[in-house]
């Protein structure tokens, strides 16, 4: 077996004995619909479930459930809608409700992103890989939100779901008017037969002691209504009128609020803490040390609970990684990458001889910083421990982990856990942990019955998060006598986000295995380069790392696209025209990449000191390329257009999908132009947003986003946009200054 599919193999089976029992073949859609009685769920009010996944009122509301946590990527409508079209609903009747802790709510496609397979491995030990990892996901229950997977993992089930619930309604309809069910039809929520019709409110009980016919037949797409249109949004409403309700806005009788202070070294503990005279203040009912390293006030108010941590602030001692720095950080990069040890995740062809005899070699050498995920709103846990029973609301998303985390502090089953998902204030993968909410259950213990509000203030949600990996990524190749690449060697050494999340959730499982988090976006390159080497370095460096907006795509984009910049530079060759030699095996990336650059203009003329960079990059199963116009303005970049490509497959939500490029774009060039967490003396640098400024509205660019249509079937959007902004940004400037960039955040 070559070393690649030992690999694959590897990654399908991790955790080993978790497979036992699972099975080899990818689990059949259908048996994942919940059908037939007794619902994971009680129905809502006088909601009749007609499966796992849709319930239907009397007046003829269609309530769908949503296992996915919506935070701004529109989810809740999406999901609603690959339902709605096979049941054929009214779309101004369909609403959602928060689907937790079945089995059936797992998120099956999530596994498939650890895998380290190239977007076009299609053989047996690719598809066994892929099928192990999807009835993993499903046997475990893992209810994530994560990886731009959730429409990827809803696409057949809640179209089946829908054809299994209309189906259910059409037999009901049938028996009562004693008609074939071949002369009905249905449409806008009624089934239709002639001039009669039912609404589906009247059927929904009768159809509920039904089964659904095995053979459920999904509408042609030249059929469908809902699916790639953009009817409006179902969080809109609540979001515009102000009647959203995040983390931050939980209010419960009896509430209490809780303010924390944490250790800011890494590993410090407290050496002082007024608790007495924390205690004596107006509103507190308690200070105590939540472990060696957190102190916790809690009041009647968070105003207050923080007030009194301001006034009697903790004083810390340092701890064992107090030596910390960034500058010794990357020290450690560079001698691993010296090493040449690591992990390779693709070898073809021989790229060291080559390298070895060739007449020109060009070396460079990228990095990029620790970064924070900055959501708006920080991090916050609602949680009530009372009568034996735990009840979390939260914006999270990681349902079923906050529900077995929770379990675990409270020394409960799970079976005795409620976790409600919040809206989110942006999640970005800082959401995926449950720091906070083990936390605030924690603290829930000493509250005596009561709800009690855990808030992070700015300075502790920047200084406590876990941050994107610093990474470090050389390069070699040698160019053939066409100018094109004919051999590139590239290493890439950073922490491991794989290892520090097992580390952090099963600290005694935690182990140093191959993480195609960290690699991803270097290994799969489409481009058509004969020797190809591409090895992982994984470096702990004692900073916690973990999943941030495309994980390892945001890094090794910036990387490989910059990179290859310079060999088309170095070949004197135009970077379109050298991409495109190198596509030829890849009509889909190739389409997108002549999409974004045709309507950028490329190749025409620019107003007096601007310039144009390009790339192209692939992740989540969506192809995007990105066209930036920049200049610089008072020894600052300033970036004054993107044009954007995308070919995301199938699309659900069209404006949807276009909002989250926007949206994805403006994330990738925050970081790309102020991103930057540093530490010093073990602390991390940056405590508020005047350290690591949002982009602000002088500073964002015209965005014109292109959309390909496609048949295949629907990739991710929410992470796809973010990983070509910084390459294609720093190409341009390359062009226009002469220099090459090969450090983030941008510095001229």
């Amino acid at each position: 077996m070559k070393r690649r599919g030992f690999l694959i193999a590897g990654a399908a089976a991790a955790g080993g004995a978790l497979l036992v029992g699972v099975g080899l073949q990818p689990p059949d859609a259908r048996s994942r619909l919940g059908m037939g009685r007794g619902a994971p769920q009680p129905p809502q009010g006088d909601g009749v479930a007609l499966n796992a996944w849709v319930q239907i009122g009397r007046d003829g509301r269609v309530s769908v459930a949503v296992p996915r946590a919506e935070m701004g990527q529109g989810v809740h409508t999406a999901l609603a809608q690959l339902l709605a079209e096979e049941l054929e609903a009214d779309w101004a009747q369909v609403g959602v409700h928060d689907a937790t802790g079945a089995p059936v709510y797992a998120n099956a496609a999530l596994l498939l992103n650890v895998l380290p397979l190239q977007p076009d491995d299609d053989g047996a030990l690719a598809r066994f890989a892929r099928g192990a990892a999807q009835r993993l996901g499903y046997s475990l229950g893992l209810q994530v939100t994560g990886g731009s997977s959730s429409v990827r993992d809803a696409w057949e089930p809640l179209r089946l779901a829908g054809a299994a619930a209309r189906n259910l309604l059409l037999q009901a309809a049938a028996a009562r008017w004693q008609r074939p069910l071949a002369e009905l039809k249905t449409a806008g929520g009624f089934v239709l037969h002639g001039e009669r019709r039912l609404g589906y409110g009247e059927l929904a009980a009768e159809a509920a002691q039904l089964s659904p016919a095995h053979e459920l037949p999904l509408k042609r797409r030249e059929d469908w209504s809902l699916i790639g249109r953009s009817p409006p949004r179902l969080d809109l409403p609540a979001k515009v009128q102000g009647l959203a309700r995040y983390g931050i806005d939980v209010q419960l009788p009896g509430l209490r609020h809780a303010a924390l202070r944490q250790a800011p070294s890494f590993g410090g503990s407290v050496v002082r803490f007024e608790v007495e005279a924390i205690r004596q203040r107006r509103g507190v009912f308690d200070a105590f040390l939540l472990n060696e390293g957190t102190a916790v006030v809690v009041a009647d108010s968070w105003w207050r609970a923080e007030a009194a941590l301001k006034a009697h602030p903790p004083r810390f001692h340092a701890g064992p990684r107090a030596g910390l720095d960034t500058a010794g950080m990357r020290q450690t990069l560079q001698r691993a990458l010296d090493q040449h040890s690591g992990t390779g995740f693709r070898n073809e062809g021989d790229a060291r001889a080559v390298l070895a005899r060739a007449a020109a070699v060009l070396r460079a050498e990228y990095e990029a910083p620790f970064l924070a995920h900055a959501a708006l709103e920080p991090l916050n846990c609602t949680a009530q421990v009372k009568d034996g029973q735990v009840h979390v609301w939260c914006p999270t998303q990681v349902a079923s982990l906050a529900r077995w985390k929770a379990a675990q502090v409270a020394g409960v089953a799970q079976e005795r856990v409620t976790v409600e998902t919040t809206y989110l204030g942006g999640g970005f993968g800082r959401r995926l942990e449950t720091d906070a909410i083990e936390q605030a259950v924690a603290i829930a213990l000493r509250c005596g019955g009561a709800p009690v509000k855990l808030l992070w203030n700015r300075e502790e949600d920047f200084t406590h998060d876990v941050y994107r990996p610093m990474a470090m990524a050389r390069f070699e190749a040698a160019l053939g006598s066409d100018g094109l690449p004919l051999a590139w060697l590239n290493q890439v050494a950073g922490p491991s986000v794989g290892t520090d999340t097992v580390a952090r959730l099963l600290p005694g499982l935690a182990a140093d295995l191959p993480d195609k988090n960290h690699i991803e976006g270097a290994f799969e390159l489409p481009y058509a380069i004969p020797h190809l080497r591409v090895r992982q370095l994984r470096v702990p460096l004692g900073v916690p790392v973990g999943s941030w907006r495309s994980v390892g795509h945001s890094l090794n984009a910036f990387f490989t696209e910059c990179f290859l910049d310079e060999l088309a530079q170095a070949a004197g060759q135009d970077p379109l025209r050298y991409r495109e030699a190198l596509l030829a095996r890849h009509p889909r990336q190739l389409a997108v990449l002549r999409l974004a650059t045709t309507q950028a203009g490329w190749g025409s003329a620019l107003p007096a000191g601007r310039a144009r960079g390009i790339a192209l990059h692939e992740s989540f199963g969506s192809i995007c390329a990105q066209v930036a116009e920049v200049s610089i303005e008072a020894g600052r970049p300033r970036v004054h257009r993107v044009v954007c490509a995308l070919d995301a497959g199938t699309l659900v939500h069209p404006d949807t999908v276009r909002a989250q490029m926007e949206g994805s774009i403006l994330f990738g060039l925050t970081a790309a132009l102020h991103g930057e967490i540093t530490i010093a003396n073990g602390a991390v640098q940056q405590r508020n947003f005047p350290d690591q400024p949002l982009l602000s509205l002088a500073e964002t660019p015209q965005i014109d986003v292109h959309l390909v249509p496609s048949t295949a079937p629907p990739g991710g959007v929410g992470e796809p946009g973010t990983p070509p902004i910084a390459p294609a940004v720093c190409n341009a400037l390359a062009t226009l200054t002469g220099r090459r960039i090969r450090q983030l955040p941008i510095r001229l």
